[in-house]
């Protein structure tokens, strides 16, 4: 008796091969990476398991593909995958790891008024940090702030509006909830900026205790590293910051306050740029430039 025939067409000898079947150890794997990613002071170099899969996702683009699936299905956005930054994630708006700033500045302060400067306090850090668009396009660029030096250039800030507002003959005195570095302006400037409690302690209402909180929550979060207690506490940008504040870059706040000329720059150095007239301005003591020599 003959044996059927075979009507399958051979496979042409240049064929691909077929795609790997993905195993539970894979997708194991990826959700690994993933959750590292979600450790923003953990860092590549001093874990021999996450520089593993780290390079596994920059060389194999399947499990790179599902890498990225996990984190898509955990409601995160991959910022980028690179040895300087590990797997470095943001939340989507929707995800249960988003990290909303009106529920940290509701945390940070009952009123109204401060939850609004708690705002103003990280978006004047992330201009003082970057604030040239090349700062944020070169991957080994560093900012520093300090806290007072973050204070004094919003005060700064507060006082080109004020000019501004005066000039167009706008109001001059907002509410204090309403939105906008105008309106923000004369809420910091009536605020002391520093205070203290009796142990010398900054209070946490005065405007250095707000950029503190701010940093605090930053250094936390692993988008900044502190390296010293001069000039209110001293810090340094981490590449995670830099790709955060490049999503921010577009927005129309961030925007308005470069515009307004508080941050020169001249040799690559940026500094506070001294006011015509400091007489109102109240400035902290030593505040020292948010920018420095290492």
């Amino acid at each position: 008796m003959t044996e059927p025939a075979d009507w399958s067409e051979p496979e042409p000898s240049g064929a691909a091969p077929a795609a790997a079947a993905v195993t539970p150890a894979d997708a194991a794997d990826a959700a690994r990476l993933v959750a590292f990613g979600l450790q923003p002071k953990l860092l590549p170099a001093r874990d021999q398991e996450y520089a593993d899969l780290l390079r596994r996702y920059r060389e194999d683009p399947p499990f790179a593909r599902l890498a990225d699936a996990v984190a898509a299905g955990l409601g995160l956005v991959v910022l980028e995958v690179s040895p300087r930054a590990g797997m470095a994630v943001t939340a989507a708006e929707d995800s249960v790891f988003a990290v909303r700033m009106g529920d940290y500045a509701r945390r940070a302060a009952a009123d109204s008024g401060d939850r609004f400067l708690h705002g103003l306090a990280h978006l004047a850090v992330a201009a003082m940090a970057f604030p040239r668009p090349e700062d944020l396009a070169d991957d080994g660029y560093i900012g520093r702030v300090t806290v007072n030096g973050v204070d004094s250039f919003v005060r700064q800030a507060c006082h080109r509006l004020e000019e501004r507002a005066a000039e167009q003959g706008e109001n001059t005195d907002p509410v204090s909830d309403a939105p906008g570095l105008e309106a923000a302006w004369r809420i910091w400037a009536r605020r002391s900026a520093a205070g203290a409690t009796k142990d010398a302690r900054r209070l946490p209402g005065s405007t250095t205790g707000i950029v503190g909180k701010a940093v605090a929550f930053l250094t936390d979060s692993g988008f900044l590293q502190r390296t010293g207690d001069e000039h209110g506490g001293t810090y340094r940008t981490t590449a995670r910051y830099q790709l955060q504040v490049r999503d921010l870059a577009g927005s129309a706040a961030l925007a308005e306050l470069l515009e307004l000329g508080v941050v020169p720059v001249t040799d690559g150095t940026p500094t506070l740029l001294p006011p015509e007239d400091t007489d109102d301005l109240d400035l902290v003591a030593d505040a020292g430039l948010p920018f420095h020599s290492a």
